[in-house]
Parts: C-alpha cells; sequence; structure tokens
C-alpha cells in the first residue's frame, strides 16, 4: 500500500528530469510532453530563465508573509495588472483560490448591494477547482457526487447559451456575477461562438452584474492573447489565472477592476503563502519570456497544428470534431477513447483524454516546429487506429 492517498489514477511512470518540451523516466525513455502538466509547464522544462530566477531569490529569500511589502510581488501585480486591464490582484497558490477568491468577491459585493442570498451563474461542463465552493460552481456532477451538501448560491445554465443567462436575468432578481471560462478546459476544449463573452459583458453592464473569467487554463499566453478575453476586446469585472503563471511553482491569481476591485479589504481574505518572493520571482520569469514573442509563436503554432490535424482526419468517421485556439488543441472521437493516452505514452508523446472521448493537447510554447509535426503524426495515427 502506498503512503499517499489515491486520489489520481496514475500511470506507472516517474520522470527523473526533463528539458524544453522532453521528458525522461527512470528508465531512460524520453517523452514529449504534449500535456505540459496539464498547462501548467508552458515554457517546457528546466527553462534557463525560470531555473535561474528560482535558483537566484532562493538564495535571498523565501518567504516573509503579506504582513510586510513584497517587493517581487509588487513589480509582478503592476505587470499583471497591465497586461489584463485590471486595477488590482489578490495573489495565492492555485487555480482553485483564485477562484475561491472571484467567488467571494462576488458574494461581498451582492452584499453590498443589499442582496441576501446573492447568486453567481455558472455553466454546465464548467470545471472550477475541488475547493467546496469552486466544487459546487463546477458543472460536473462525477466530481461533486459525494461530498453533498454542496454551497448554495449558484445557479446553472448550459455554456454557449447567453439566452439562457438572460432568461435568468428576467427571473431571478438575487444574481449578482456571472462566472465562466472563456473556452471549456475540463469540459473538453469547448469553445463557444464568437461574440458570446461580448454578449455576456453587455448582458452583465444591463443588469449590474459582475463578469467573473476564468482563466486558469486559458491564461499566460496559451489561446495566443495573453488572456483569452483579449480575443473579444472586452474586460471582465474579476479574471483568474494560475497554471502557466509560474511554469510549475505554484502560484495562483484573482485580479480585479472598477467596483470589484474594491471589495476585498483588510480582514476578509488571506493567503499565507500567497505572492511568497519564490513564486513571483518565477511568474516575473515566465512573464519575460512570454513578452519576448512567444504569445504569438503559440498563436501560429496552433494554428499549424490545428491545420494539420484537419487536413490529415478530414473525412473520417471516427472523429467528431477538431477544434482549437492557440495552443488548446482537442481531437473528438465518436466512441469512447481513453485508451488513447496509453497508447500515446507507448509512443513517446504524453497527452490525456478528456470527456471520454476528447483527446486533449495542451503542449509547450517553446515547442519547435518539428515537435509540433510529431505530435500531429501521433494523434493522427492513433485517431485511425480506432476504427
Amino acid at each position: 500500500m502506498t503512503a499517499i492517498m489515491p486520489t489520481y489514477k496514475r500511470f506507472d511512470v516517474a520522470f527523473t528530469h526533463g528539458d524544453g518540451a522532453r521528458l525522461y523516466d527512470a528508465a531512460g525513455k524520453e517523452y514529449l510532453d504534449a500535456l505540459c502538466g496539464l498547462a501548467v509547464t508552458g515554457l517546457g522544462h528546466a527553462h534557463p530563465r525560470v531555473t535561474d530566477a528560482i535558483s537566484s531569490q532562493a538564495a535571498k529569500l523565501l518567504h516573509t508573509s503579506n504582513l510586510y511589502e513584497i517587493g517581487e510581488q509588487q513589480r509582478l501585480a503592476k505587470r499583471l495588472t497591465s497586461l489584463s486591464g485590471m486595477d488590482n490582484v489578490f495573489f495565492c497558490n492555485s487555480g482553485a483560490e483564485a477562484n475561491e477568491a472571484a467567488i467571494k468577491i462576488a458574494r461581498l459585493f451582492g452584499h453590498s448591494k443589499g442582496v441576501a442570498a446573492p447568486t453567481v451563474v455558472v455553466m454546465d461542463n464548467s470545471f472550477h477547482g475541488r475547493t467546496m465552493a469552486t466544487l459546487t460552481a463546477t458543472g460536473n456532477r462525477k466530481v461533486q457526487a459525494g461530498f453533498e451538501p454542496l454551497l448554495g448560491g449558484f445557479a446553472r445554465v448550459p455554456f454557449n447559451d447567453a439566452e439562457a443567462v438572460r432568461r435568468i436575468a428576467e427571473n431571478d432578481d438575487a444574481v449578482v456575477a456571472v462566472m465562466v471560462e472563456p473556452i471549456l478546459g475540463e469540459g473538453g476544449i469547448d469553445i463557444p461562438d464568437a461574440g458570446y463573452l461580448a454578449t455576456l459583458r453587455a448582458l452583465c453592464d444591463e443588469c449590474g452584474w459582475l463578469l467573473i473569467l476564468d482563466e486558469v487554463q486559458t491564461g499566460n499566453g496559451r489561446s495566443g492573447r495573453f488572456f483569452c478575453y483579449q480575443h473579444e476586446d472586452i474586460l471582465p469585472d474579476v479574471v483568474t489565472t494560475a497554471k502557466g503563471l509560474g511554469n510549475g511553482v505554484p502560484i495562483g491569481a484573482c485580479l480585479a477592476r472598477g467596483e470589484a476591485a474594491g471589495v476585498l479589504v483588510a480582514g476578509t481574505h488571506g493567503c499565507t503563502f500567497g505572492g511568497n518572493p519564490l513564486s513571483c520571482a518565477a511568474a516575473n520569469a515566465v512573464l519575460d519570456e512570454l513578452e519576448g514573442g512567444l504569445i504569438d509563436r503559440a498563436a501560429a503554432l496552433g494554428g499549424r497544428m490545428l491545420g494539420a490535424l484537419r487536413e490529415s482526419l478530414s473525412g473520417s468517421n471516427l472523429v467528431k470534431d477538431i477544434r482549437g485556439k492557440g495552443l488548446l488543441l482537442a481531437v473528438e472521437a465518436n466512441e469512447p477513447c481513453p485508451q488513447v493516452a496509453t497508447q500515446a505514452m507507448e509512443r513517446g508523446v504524453l497527452l490525456n483524454v478528456t470527456q471520454d472521448t476528447i483527446i486533449r493537447l495542451l503542449p509547450p510554447l517553446t515547442l519547435s516546429d518539428e515537435e509540433a509535426d510529431q505530435i500531429v503524426a501521433t494523434v493522427v495515427e492513433l485517431v485511425r487506429g480506432l476504427g
């Protein structure tokens, strides 16, 4: 029996080191990483700039607590607010914590408006985390099962259906916010219609609600813009991110603007490790790289891979859909295909299958053209083998 709680079904492999888009196991086998630890290591493994930042900061100072000013945190906050169009930021350790902060902002905002039981509109097939609030906000019954009673204060509607949100506006005067992923990540790289976010923005403005965007997976350049909402030229009231921000060093961020930026004050929220010198130094190094042209590279590389997948699998009766935005890519099969993840690993490529039928690719932004082509070739081979 392992000493680790069995909360994951793990593959029988352990990696000892990595280099760029490559990982190596204890037996010396090489793997091309098309999953990035679930969209985390966007710069690849052992990136020299991140490594230097971590080493340098660790030699000086790891932690002081948020009772004191933290220089790297202040620098990171200024950069993130500038990149996002937000006014301020709360730092934490993960996407779930960032989303928890966003939900707390929505509730405090509602109470400040005299709403006794504030409601947040959330989406089917969404994923926001595994704390009790984010678990309740998540639109996946399998994730929630066994953890009842769930929290109140959420109303659920179909994703990519702005009219369903409008109908709630007409019938529920307790709503204070809409919380949505710009692209459903765990939900299968589900990309909404053009204009969906802009319509939600207009509706929130009309109703006096907050628009909260969960960019835990889509942020930090992965979609081909720093934040995915920038494709539609809108601004949310609150946006959360994590995953790729620290390239593997745990850090999350909840950013806000306007009235939402003034909701959390001293004593209303906190995080012991949030925004510590080490995590912020790593994140600043990540931003240095992203601002050097990698975001445009992600857009171009994603287009290359998406085009190649569509061309190679065109007309296949084994495929329901092929979709993507930047380096968020999915091939949806017509039948369940969980075995593809194991088959790909045997061929030296790491990917995963979500929702039983959706082959998800989240490769590093530093991928070479040749590595991108190798990933595509492996996926095409495995999909063709489903028949």
